[in-house]
């Protein structure tokens, strides 16, 4: 861990109110140094500079950094959860369909929600969570190039629904 940004990950933790302590610490600084990680990518980060982490700190660091706002937790496609910092921001996801990759993009029109809708229920909605499936520049790279993407995808991912 890096003076400054240990310095930065302590503040953030002491100001959403939570204790600090050196699995905390370990586990926001690697998401913020790999977004969009799983717990097991997580763990194989922290064990790298507290190698008697155990899973069961590094699920409950991220629960609890989860809950105090600090980390966004997303399950995409029934794939494990990834984890990310950029949590106060009206931002979308783009998955690759082949390799899982997930990348952060911008909202398209306007601030949050950044979208509306026809219908909303009875709710007030603040947020607006797009998530945008494709194949990503490796994956495309690497499909054959006789073959259209939605003949390179297996039925269920190219499902729209």
């Amino acid at each position: 861990m890096h003076g400054a940004e240990t310095q930065g990950s302590i503040d953030l933790i002491r100001a959403a109110g939570l204790r600090v302590t050196r699995q905390r610490v370990a586990v926001l600084e690697a998401v913020e140094a790999a977004p969009h990680t799983n717990a097991a990518a997580v763990l194989a980060a922290v064990s790298l500079v507290l190698p008697d982490v155990s899973h069961q700190a590094i699920y409950d660091c991220l629960a609890n950094l989860t809950e105090a706002g600090l980390l966004r937790r997303l399950i995409v496609d029934g794939r494990p959860a990834v984890y990310e910092t950029r949590t106060h921001d009206n931002h979308h996801h783009c998955v690759c369909r082949a390799c899982g990759l997930v990348v952060d993009v911008d909202c398209a029109v306007g601030a949050a929600p950044c979208l509306d809708v026809a219908d909303a229920a009875g709710f007030v909605i603040d947020e607006a969570e797009i998530t945008y499936r494709g194949l990503c520049r490796s994956c495309v790279a690497a499909r054959p190039a006789a073959i259209p993407v939605s003949q390179s995808l297996s039925p269920k991912e190219n499902h729209r629904g």
